[in-house]
């Protein structure tokens, strides 16, 4: 009997790998929750959404090394791209998620997202100084409110961890219902080049914080 190809071998255990990542991450409770920023994409939501359906590839290492490294370090930061919250803050952020760890939402679920700390050459996106955020919300839980900061003019991703102090407050919305989109406008003036918008949202259901890094290009 020959032996298959090695081509087929490898195809076997991509899709016996991606089938494996799928189920872990369905372990951890990805299915009962819950949403992102999805417009400018968080960091792991564009990971997910750019690289799911071939995550294995070599070529993400040359066409998106800061999404290559994030999956690198832990896949399921990606097939959990909806779950990155911390519960019973209080409404405490600053405190529960310390300077250099905004990204990861304090290192949270073990350190799960540590990755999206991690500066670099992130994929941005284009926006005017003056736009309209979009969280992705999945479960319909709704909004306390929400706020949105931005980097000042100055702070550089590509080398700088992001703390509390680099960010100014660019818009707020309170009270949202349950719904699975909620627009944010954003107002962010002076600013050119890559930024980071920062996006915490307090869910209504629970004290439940979710905290998002995004990566725009201001166009002016």
């Amino acid at each position: 009997m020959p032996f298959p190809h090695k081509s087929t071998v490898a195809r076997g255990a991509a899709v016996l790998g991606s089938s494996m990542a799928l189920l872990a991450s369905l372990g951890t409770g990805s299915a009962s929750a819950h949403g992102a920023v999805s417009d400018p994409p968080a960091r792991h939501y564009g990971c997910w959404e750019r690289w799911a359906g071939d995550w294995q590839s070599p070529d993400m290492a040359t066409e998106d090394p800061m999404c290559y490294q994030a999956w690198q370090a832990d896949p399921s930061a990606m097939w959990n791209w909806n779950g990155l919250l911390r519960d019973g803050v209080g409404g405490n952020h600053q405190a529960a998620v310390p300077d250099g760890q905004l990204c990861s939402g304090g290192l949270t679920f073990d350190g799960r997202y540590a990755a999206l700390d991690v500066p670099g050459e992130w994929q941005t996106v284009d926006k005017p100084n003056s736009f309209t955020l979009n969280l992705l919300d999945t479960s319909s839980h709704g909004a306390d409110y929400i706020d949105v900061y931005v980097t000042e003019q100055g702070f550089d991703p590509t080398t700088e961890r992001l703390s509390w102090s680099d960010l100014e407050l660019a818009g707020h919305v309170e009270n949202i219902p349950t719904g699975t989109t909620t627009p944010v406008n954003v107002n962010a003036p002076g600013r050119s080049g890559h930024h980071i918008v920062y996006t915490v949202w307090q869910a209504s259901h629970l004290d439940q914080s979710y905290y998002f890094c995004s990566d725009v290009n201001f166009t002016g």
